[in-house]
C-alpha cells in the first residue's frame, strides 16, 4: 500500500467518519468529499455539499478486493479478473449490492453499488480501518474538481469535518463499468480506456 499514512491524521478522519461528518481526501485520481454510509444520515451530507440530487450514485472506495467482495453477490470471471488485474487503480465496477447494504443510501439505483479499489495509501488505509467509504468527487455538482485541497473544500456548499492537503491532483477520474449483465459496458470513459478492459476481460 505504500508510504505508511500518518497515525493522528488517520485518527482524526476516522473519528470525524464514524461521527457521520463528511471529510475532503486526495485520492489516486481527484480530490473526494467522503462519509461512512453505514452511519445514517451521513451520505445525505455529501449531496448537500455537492448541491445535487441522488440520482447520481456515490462510489464506495475499499481496501481491498476482499472489501468489495462482501458488498457485492458473487462475481463472474471476468469481473473477478479485472479486479485482480486493475486493482488497486481506477476502476469502479457497478455490481449487484448484496443484501446486508441493502439499506445504505448511496442514491442511483438500490440495487447495484459501484465499488473501487483506489492505488493510493492514505485512502485504503482509512478504509481498512473503518470500512468501505462512500466517496464523490469535491466539487459542487457540474462544476469541475479543483486541483487543491483547499480549492476542493471551498468549492462544497458547505464545510467538513477533516480537509487532507494531498498536493496538487490533476489526475482523470476512475473509468466506471457496469458490470451487473454479461455484456458489460462502459458508463464513463476514464483513466482505463474500454481496450485496457477488454484486454484483461477476455484474457484466460
Amino acid at each position: 500500500m505504500g508510504a505508511v499514512p500518518d497515525a493522528d491524521l488517520l485518527d482524526r478522519l476516522a473519528d470525524a467518519l464514524r461521527a457521520g461528518l463528511p471529510v475532503v481526501i486526495p485520492t489516486d485520481t481527484v480530490y473526494g468529499v467522503a462519509a461512512l454510509p453505514g452511519v445514517p444520515g451521513a451520505t445525505s451530507r455529501l449531496f448537500a455539499l455537492k448541491d445535487r440530487g441522488s440520482d447520481t450514485p456515490l462510489a464506495v472506495l475499499v481496501a481491498d478486493a476482499a472489501a468489495a467482495r462482501a458488498l457485492v453477490t458473487p462475481l463472474p470471471d471476468p469481473v473477478v479478473r479485472l479486479t485482480e488485474r486493475l486493482w488497486p487503480g481506477p476502476l469502479t465496477l457497478v455490481l449487484p449490492r448484496a443484501e446486508d447494504i441493502s439499506w445504505w443510501d448511496l442514491g442511483g439505483d438500490a440495487r447495484t453499488v459501484g465499488v473501487r479499489c483506489p492505488s493510493h495509501p492514505l485512502v485504503r488505509a482509512l478504509a481498512e480501518r473503518v470500512g468501505p467509504i462512500a466517496t464523490t468527487s469535491a466539487n459542487r455538482h457540474g462544476q469541475p474538481t479543483p486541483t487543491t485541497a483547499a480549492e476542493a473544500a471551498a468549492s462544497l456548499a458547505g464545510p467538513v469535518a477533516v480537509v487532507v492537503d494531498g498536493g496538487p491532483l490533476a489526475g482523470v477520474a476512475s473509468t466506471v463499468v457496469d458490470a451487473t449483465r454479461p455484456d458489460w459496458r462502459v458508463l464513463r470513459h476514464g483513466a482505463l480506456s474500454l481496450s485496457d478492459l477488454e484486454a484483461v476481460a477476455d484474457a484466460d
